[in-house]
């Protein structure tokens, strides 16, 4: 049987970084790992093909030589996979369906043949086991989180892994907290499982062994919230691993409560890791009890972002404005605390209500659901009505991003986070590849862009005061090219 494994295109989002690859020569960020652990769970006598559609054309010739579709996708890549559903349709081709944006809102695709919802691993044997029997269901459902010990390796064979910017691994599903606004409890539950240590060293000697160098991204959804059993399994294997590979710095996500703890800042260092993403939401306390945000309130936000970056750790942060509880001082605030802290990478969005969160089910009560959720944070999107009135936050949240995004604040924040972060444990050497980003940074940056006077500056005091992080100087400055396109297009059109 002929499978053809279709991931959908993103839009251009602060995400995407659609502005930012062409200077590292890159098609787009990250691969599809979820269907590359699909495909590896599939019986091995099928012939697969996989089409990541941000690097890749879907073209007919694929359709007409595929049995079946498997579509997997996130909730903003909708558009997109509306198109590709009506494509098989037309086509004849069967379509299976899967992954976050199906699993939320199945009711809205009568139209595909077969949903499988929920974790692979868990659905995918039982349609398996009927599609040999012939007599295949509409919906699979799992009644339970699966143990992820069993979950094979993504088939990478079936990319060219020169595309992208980053390789992903996942050694958990879950989160122990259970924010409002957030769905990952709803699609993965509150007690973390996790993969053996074994099962992510051969993971990652399988990346290293073809070939990449380059950035890993765990894309648990909070690499810490087993932190006993991370410091005790993981990290120490991932440390060893490390002693005797070069290149391959780690990314993760995490939650704020990272700060607390010295020792396991000491060892995902050393492990490797140089930049997290934790989700910061709002320096107002009110709004963050609101959102049930409990493990960040009564903190100092900005001694705990300092400390983990003067661990050696970048931090990337996510933000939210249109709380209830949000004050009118709350758009300056939060681009206040941003530039203090030295966050550069400062993902603000307004808030949204995702279905089977807690926050949608109260909203919907009160009818105050505006619209479908679309899943990007980009621009005047929300699917809720706002307590202050949707023009006034939408006028704040310009505001923000103007402020945020303004050359000569983007590059002060540059210098803000490089005069705090430690040197890396994972020095990233001046390659071709990043080379060549660094002449097109100069010529597009440096002599054509609007931020030519700040970005010389940035150059000229990284080499002075920095010059091992010269590299991740430039990085940061692709990034905020990427960010004010996106701005422009988006957000102040």
């Amino acid at each position: 049987m002929n499978i053809l494994l279709i991931y959908p295109k993103f839009p251009q989002t602060f995400w995407s970084f659609s502005f930012a690859l062409p200077f590292v020569g890159k098609k787009s960020a990250f691969p599809p790992l979820g269907l590359l652990t699909v495909a590896a769970l599939l019986p091995k006598h099928f012939q697969l093909r996989l089409i990541d559609m941000n690097v890749d054309s879907l073209n007919d010739t694929d359709l007409s030589w595929a049995d079946l579709a498997f579509i997997s996708a996130m909730t903003v890549q909708r558009e997109s996979v509306e198109r590709v559903i009506g494509r098989c349709q037309r086509s004849g081709l069967k379509i299976v369906a899967g992954g976050p944006l199906f699993t939320s809102m199945p009711g809205k695709f009568g139209q595909v043949d077969h949903l499988v919802l929920g974790e692979a691993e868990a659905t995918l044997p039982a349609f398996l086991e009927d599609l040999k029997k012939g007599s295949t269901k509409s919906i699979y459902r799992a009644s339970e989180f699966p143990d992820i010990r069993s979950s094979p390796a993504p088939l990478w064979k079936l990319i060219n892994i020169r595309h992208y910017a980053a390789l992903c691994i996942q050694y958990s599903r879950g989160c122990p907290f259970n924010c409002e606004f957030c769905n990952i409890t709803s699609l993965f539950g509150r007690s973390p499982r996790n993969k053996s240590p074994g099962q992510i060293v051969l993971e990652l000697n399988a990346i290293y062994k073809i070939g990449w160098r380059g950035s890993v991204f765990f894309v648990d959804d909070n690499f810490i919230g087993n932190k006993r059993i991370l410091k005790k399994q993981l990290l120490p294997e991932l440390i060893l691993w490390r002693l005797k590979k070069k290149g391959c710095p780690f990314l993760t996500e995490t939650s704020i409560n990272l700060a607390d703890d010295p020792e396991l800042l000491c060892m995902m260092v050393k492990a490797g890791f140089d930049s997290v993403f934790i989700g910061i939401e709002t320096p107002h306390d009110e709004s963050l009890a609101e959102c049930q945000k409990k493990h960040n309130r009564t903190r100092d936000l900005l001694q705990d972002i300092k400390t983990i970056q003067r661990s050696g750790l970048q931090v990337m942060g996510g933000f939210i404005v249109g709380f209830d509880n949000d004050p009118p001082s709350i758009f300056q605030r939060q681009v206040d605390f941003i530039q203090q802290t030295g966050i550069v990478t400062a993902m603000v969005g307004l808030l949204q209500a995702p279905p089977g969160t807690r926050l949608f089910r109260r909203l919907k009560k009160a009818n105050r659901i505006s619209r479908d959720f679309s899943g990007d944070n980009v621009g005047s999107t929300t699917n809720i009505i706002p307590s202050m009135g949707l023009e006034k936050l939408n006028t704040g949240y310009q505001s923000i991003m103007r402020q945020l995004y303004a050359p000569k604040n983007y590059y002060k924040r540059i210098r803000v986070f490089l005069s705090e972060i430690k040197r890396p444990s994972v020095i990233v050497s001046f390659d071709i590849q990043r080379l060549h980003a660094f002449w097109r940074a100069s010529l597009h940056l440096g002599i054509l862009g609007k931020e030519r006077v700040q970005f010389w500056k940035l150059m000229t005091w990284a080499l002075t005061h920095r010059p091992r992080l010269l590299p991740l100087a430039v990085t940061l400055a692709i990034y905020g090219y990427h960010y004010r396109r996106i701005c422009e297009l988006h957000v102040f059109k």
